[in-house]
């Protein structure tokens, strides 16, 4: 295995930082065993909810079963919604191009790799949760980590050796297969296991060393994360080797080919709707941990007597926290809503029949199944007119967007990307903001319809091919 933390893109790292990187592997060792010598026997097992693509999630078994030959593994851990997002959007993307997507969520397993991923993971999640409610600890720290810390080609050192923690997991998977990661995590460490095939799907548009998987492609949405990457520059306070060309490529936003096959359509569907003076269908998404729920309850409050007066139907997935629903309950009163809990074949139903007819009302929706809870968002933004949503991963899809507060500094440059191409409007963070825009969007709809316009426009130049591009690079038939 090669060491890749004292040395980075031809960058060398300091002494103390490598030291410090290495204590870290140590501490997991420590604290969850040594399982370098293990042999995880890999099964497969059908995902439900994407039954539709063929796709198989990768588990731990007694004897190894044998990948298909058109196999293409994403690599992913479950960090809030978002990577699992993305994960699918290359699925599908995959399964259009003709293979059969395999599910390696990295986090998932009882090894002592997983269980670091787990750590960190619940450490991230406790720090966002404190910025929400700490505005001292969100300037002082969370901000900056998440905007300057993170972006040090230092900070890469450390996660590099980490990864080498998760090479046991890839042990009995075939090296040659096609491999798109879609956190660094699973980037690294299926670089130290030896996958010939890596790429690196990097989720932000804030170009960050936290990011950096030497030895993968690394596959980047936009021309600024592009410029970033190839330069590093801002990484160190001195000036660093870039990425070469053969390992950073720009290929376009992330997005399921389900999304863009009817794209045209469903933005037709948007302005006949607006046209004809029909409810403006406002889809809001929860974070995963009800991040930003402040805001996100002053909203709903705010659109209620939109919903009554028949200007606005709203639909609001909670994802798998249903704990966030009775939140909104407690915070604004009981209000009249059509229930999807549980219930994600009526929720298809329903979805189907309203984007050819009619919608009113709230539409509530909650999954404890982790798959359902991400793919209702997806199910649901070609029957929608204007996602409502941080400016996390949903801010590269291709409907028209309004962003609320970001959560770390890092998200802030989606929106600004969204701005400037122009499939959204701004990010808004103060409440009075956003529901002054949320009010000019209602009256005005010739601003949704324009969106669609350019939508359209983005969608012939190719902008949102990300996921197809990844698949190409993966299988080198780009």
């Amino acid at each position: 295995m090669k060491d890749r933390s004292s040395m980075i893109f031809g960058n060398a790292i300091d002494k103390k930082t490598v030291v410090s990187a290495e204590k870290s592997k140590a501490k997991y060792i420590k604290k969850y065993g040594d399982d370098s010598s293990a042999d995880y026997k890999i099964n497969f097992k059908p995902i439900d909810t994407l039954g539709f693509l063929g796709a198989q999630n990768i588990v731990l078994g007694e004897e190894n079963q044998k990948f298909a030959d058109n196999a293409l593994i994403v690599g992913n851990i479950r960090m809030g919604f978002g990577h699992y997002r993305i994960s699918i959007a290359m699925a599908s993307c995959a399964a259009a191009l003709g293979y059969t997507p395999y599910w390696l969520d990295l986090a998932s397993f009882d090894a002592t790799g997983s269980k670091m991923i787990r750590e960190q993971n619940d450490m991230y999640s406790l720090a966002s949760r404190i910025s929400q409610k700490s505005k001292l600890f969100n300037k002082i720290v969370w901000e900056p980590l998440n905007s300057e810390g993170f972006k040090k080609i230092t900070y890469n050192a450390k996660d590099q050796k980490n990864s080498e923690l998760l090479v046991p997991i890839f042990k009995n998977i075939d090296k040659d297969i096609p491999y798109i990661a879609t956190h660094v995590w699973p980037s690294q460490g299926a670089i130290h296991a030896g996958m010939k095939n890596v790429v690196n799907a990097i989720p932000d548009n804030w170009p960050m060393g936290l990011h950096l998987s030497e030895g993968a492609i690394h596959a980047v949405q936009t021309p600024f994360a592009y410029l970033g990457y190839k330069t590093l520059d801002g990484f160190a306070k001195h000036n660093l080797n870039g990425i070469p060309e053969s390992d950073i490529k720009c290929v376009g936003r992330f997005v399921d080919h389900e999304l863009l096959c009817d794209l045209e359509k469903d933005n037709e569907g948007r302005k006949n709707r607006l046209k004809a003076a029909k409810p403006i269908r406002m889809l809001m998404t929860v974070g995963g941990a009800g991040a930003g729920f402040d805001m996100f309850a002053a909203m709903v409050k705010h659109l209620l007597p939109y919903v009554e007066r028949k200007e606005v139907a709203l639909f609001i997935n909670f994802g798998d926290h249903q704990n966030v629903y009775d939140k909104l309950i407690n915070e604004i009163g009981d209000f009249p809503c059509k229930k999807f809990f549980n219930e994600y074949g009526k929720l298809k139903k329903a979805v189907e029949e309203i984007r050819t007819g009619e919608a009113e009302g709230v539409y509530a929706i909650c999954n404890d199944d982790i798959f359902e809870a991400v793919y209702s968002t997806n199910l649901m933004m070609p029957a929608c007119d204007l996602l409502i949503t941080k400016p996390g991963e949903l801010a590269y899809y291709p409907i028209p967007k309004i962003f609320m507060k970001h959560i770390g500094g890092h998200e802030v440059y989606g929106a600004i990307n969204g701005r400037e191409y122009g499939d959204s409007v701004n990010e808004y963070p103060t409440e009075k903001n956003i529901n002054k825009m949320l009010d000019k969007l209602i009256s005005n709809r010739e601003i949704i319809a324009h969106i669609c316009d350019r939508i359209d426009e983005l969608k012939k130049q190719g902008y949102y091919d990300g996921a197809y591009e990844c698949v190409r690079l993966a299988t080198h038939t780009r």
